[in-house]
């Protein structure tokens, strides 16, 4: 069979919700690129977020910041930012409606100055009144937190890739969408764990499937050679765009009615039973 090249998100469809990737998908990476396929990762995360337990796996390559950045091995192939007029726009209006929020760099993540008890709270529970939460924190620390840039006074940087902004109950997400619309591509809930009227601003015109095209243009693969496979609607362009797009068994529901197909859920070994059926494993 022609060698394939699969690319593979990472949040709800590599990692589970507990972000733990699961030893079958492991293998099956493992066994597909012995088997001369390419696998390249291809999530909303920035570089600074795709921790070295990931990296671990083995693969390819990157496509990080929903498209924003490419990697080939270790070289960058292209590198998208945020303008800084935007940059200033989106912190000015974050901050003014109190609105927590971290910004995306490939050396870190930028919080907002309230940022870290929110987000504590989201993956935690209540630390204050909790011994569970305090438990959890204590046993398990998420390397989301560890990863966040904290204390920062001018949060004006020149190199950020996207921002995330979390729910704040008295601000829509329709509101946000309003004020940003045409100066970014605005994603609601990317991350439910962030609230309902959470999500994402990214560049104009910059999604998965734009990268995965210039990728593949870059090594001379065929797009009848690509496969994707995700579970939020950050990845529709993707799965649009591959010659087989694949939905997680866990995928928004949405992004299963425009799959060719949907496999088992990321704990039920979703990606080696789809690798499977696909003979490239």
């Amino acid at each position: 069979m022609d060698k394939k090249i699969i690319f593979l998100d990472i949040d709800g469809t590599l990692l589970d919700e507990h972000d733990v990737i699961p030893e079958s998908a492991k293998l099956a990476c493992i066994m597909a690129r012995k088997n001369g396929h390419s696998i390249y990762l291809c999530t909303g995360r920035s570089k600074a977020e795709i921790y070295d337990f990931i990296m671990d796996v083995g693969f390819d390559g990157i496509i990080s910041a929903g498209g924003g950045y490419v990697e080939i091995g270790d070289k960058m192939l292209y590198h998208k930012t945020v303008s800084d007029k935007s940059v200033r726009h989106m912190v000015s209006y974050f901050n003014e409606h109190n609105i927590d929020f971290y910004l995306e760099s490939n050396g870190g993540l930028f919080a907002s100055k309230n940022l870290l008890p929110h987000v504590e709270l989201c993956i935690y529970g209540d630390l204050d009144n909790d011994p569970i939460a305090q438990e959890r924190k204590s046993k398990h620390p998420h390397p989301f937190v560890s990863a966040l840039i904290l204390g920062e006074e001018n949060l004006y940087h020149g190199d950020i890739n996207k921002a995330c902004f979390l729910e704040n109950k008295e601000v829509l997400f329709e509101e946000i969408k309003k004020e940003f619309e045409g100066e970014f591509n605005i994603i609601q809930c990317t991350m439910p764990i962030f609230g309902q009227d959470s999500g994402e601003l990214m560049v104009p015109d910059i999604h998965k499937a734009s990268a995965i095209k210039v990728l593949i243009s870059h090594l001379g693969i065929s797009q009848k050679n690509t496969i994707g496979i995700g579970d939020g609607m950050n990845d529709a362009e993707m799965l649009e765009y591959c010659e087989l797009g694949i939905a997680m068994g866990n995928a928004h529901e949405g992004l299963k009615l425009i799959a060719d197909e949907i496999t088992d859920s990321v704990n039920n070994d979703g990606i080696y039973n789809c690798f499977k059926k696909h003979s490239l494993i």
